[in-house]
């Protein structure tokens, strides 16, 4: 594995992220923001959580064209018009995301926003991947 996963003793236990990502030499992929925007040029989902799973599977396309796969990404930028909501709906969202990216978590953070670029869009991912 060419990234490796840190997290420091004295923080505050990582659940659902990590406090830092070490990566090997290799190449650096940068993604662009992806919401629950289908081929079909709309928004996908009613909430959250089903936003938040067309997202992952348009990180994990983007990822898989650019020649890298879900444990590749080192970090990860979580953008979304309610935090709260966000918050409320962890149970929900974590088999979602576990489908997507399995269990290793990259250095993360979540955003509030107070809109997106489609007004249906509830939340964007943007990651950083390195490909060995």
């Amino acid at each position: 594995m060419t990234n490796t996963i840190v997290n420091a003793p004295e923080l505050p236990p990582a659940v659902g992220f990590s406090h830092a990502v070490v990566s090997l030499p290799g190449r650096i992929v940068h993604l662009g923001g992806q919401t629950a925007l289908g081929p079909d040029d709309r928004i996908h989902g009613d909430d959250v959580v089903a936003q938040f799973d067309v997202a992952a599977g348009n990180v994990v396309a983007a990822l898989a064209a650019a020649g890298g796969g879900p444990d590749d990404i080192v970090s990860m930028q979580i953008f979304v018009t309610d935090v709260e909501d966000y918050k409320n709906r962890l149970r929900d969202l974590g088999p979602v995301w576990q489908r997507h990216f399995g269990r290793r978590y990259p250095a993360a953070g979540l955003f509030g926003v107070t809109r997106l670029f489609d007004d249906e869009a509830l939340i964007e991912l943007m990651a950083v991947a390195v490909i060995a």
